[in-house]
């Protein structure tokens, strides 16, 4: 049984707002308006007049107020949970609810603090609750308390989001107290879940930045034993992005992409036969102007999966450079592949949502971990 089931309401006095003849036009949907907000409007008025006709029907004045909510009238919710606090006969814990309620009220307006009180009235009112130690860690997460997001989440047992936060909290060490600091909470990380793809691509990243390529191939090795396989890509793609510490000349710039094509490409080629890491690995040579062998990497995608459309978009690339082509062709060639290097290419395998760029979390569905790599066009 859920902490939002376990209690029944009592009999409460409608308020005046809702009494009201005057603010019934509030509740008439006007023409033209959004199909979805047409609903809601018609709901709203259908509850106000359950209310009006029960008072003691609490329960639909409760959901009244989860309506006000969703279309966004947080001050008129906002009202409706505090007549009901204010009852001097409501017990304690079925004030619970209502803080519960109110403190999603005022997440939805954007009032962090009194949210947070909210739910810490609701959690002493009514004891520790799953669902209020979780709605309070993905609050501290959205406002930036990423070290007391990872504690809420670790008394879950949710050790994907606690990682991940506790990643997120070593980020920000990082830039006030220093590496050896921020270390320490990435091995936290790690110590709480050790496939931690963020923990993992966060130490990678620092022996890179530092230009340590032994301990960049050491640390890759151990991250692709580690991480679950359909993960894996998104170490070598963030990797990709990386460029040398501090200020950078052109050159440095090249000589740090080289090194590190140097520090990846024996850990790849150590792995069994996998369609992405051939493809990145193909990547990592380009970027060091390695084409040949890039060439023959990007060969061994199509022998893995000939509809592999990133790799042929590469090899489609590398061919254009070598053939001598018309200058209408190439212009039009040039074009169509420019408009490819637009596709999306990340995909969330629990809603299908596309995106250009990576993501742990979907911003969609809010799954963790749920990213792949489309390599058909049409996943």
């Amino acid at each position: 049984m859920s902490f939002l089931s376990r209690f029944k309401l009592p009999r409460i006095k409608l308020p005046d707002f809702l009494s009201s003849p005057g603010d019934r036009n509030i509740l008439t949907p006007p023409q033209g308006e959004d199909p979805g907000e047409r609903d809601r409007r018609a709901a709203i008025s259908a509850l106000s007049r359950a209310v009006r006709n029960d008072p003691d029907s609490v329960e639909i004045y409760l959901a009244l107020g989860n309506l006000y909510r969703a279309q966004g009238d947080i001050e008129r919710a906002v009202q409706l949970r505090s007549t009901l606090i204010a009852r001097p006969s409501l017990e304690d814990r079925l004030k619970a609810r209502v803080y519960f309620e109110l403190g999603h009220d005022y997440k939805r307006g954007g009032f962090i603090d009194r949210a947070l009180q909210a739910f810490e009235q609701a959690r002493r009112l009514s004891g520790e609750s799953d669902e209020i130690t979780r709605d309070t860690a993905r609050l501290h997460a959205e406002s930036g308390n990423f070290l007391q997001a990872a504690t809420l989440f670790g008394r879950l047992g949710m050790r994907i989001p606690q990682a991940h936060y506790l990643v997120r909290h070593a980020q920000e060490v990082m830039q006030s107290h220093g590496e050896a600091e921020a270390r320490k909470f990435l091995s936290k990380a790690l110590k709480a879940n050790q496939s931690s793809i963020e923990a993992r691509q966060e130490l990678i990243g620092l022996a890179a930045r530092n230009e340590d390529w032994r301990a960049t191939r050491k640390r890759l090795d151990e991250a692709l034993k580690t991480v679950p396989a359909d993960l894996r890509f998104l170490l070598l793609e963030n990797l990709l992005q990386l460029s040398p510490s501090g200020s950078s000349t052109a050159t440095r710039t090249e000589d740090f992409r080289v090194q590190l094509c140097k520090a990846v490409l024996p850990v790849l080629e150590a792995q069994s036969p996998d369609l992405l890491l051939q493809y990145y690995g193909a990547l990592y040579l380009l970027r060091c102007n390695n084409t040949e062998t890039a060439n023959a990497w990007l060969a061994k995608t199509m022998v893995l999966s000939p509809d592999f459309w990133a790799a042929r978009l590469a090899l489609l690339d590398i061919a254009m450079k070598e053939q001598q082509l018309s200058p209408v062709f190439k212009s039009q060639l040039e074009f169509f592949i420019e408009q490819a290097h637009h596709v999306k290419k990340f995909v969330c395998r629990a809603c299908g949502l596309h995106r250009k760029t990576t993501f742990y979390r979907c911003p969609r569905c809010r799954s963790w971990h749920s990213i792949a790599f489309r390599t058909s066009l049409q996943d």
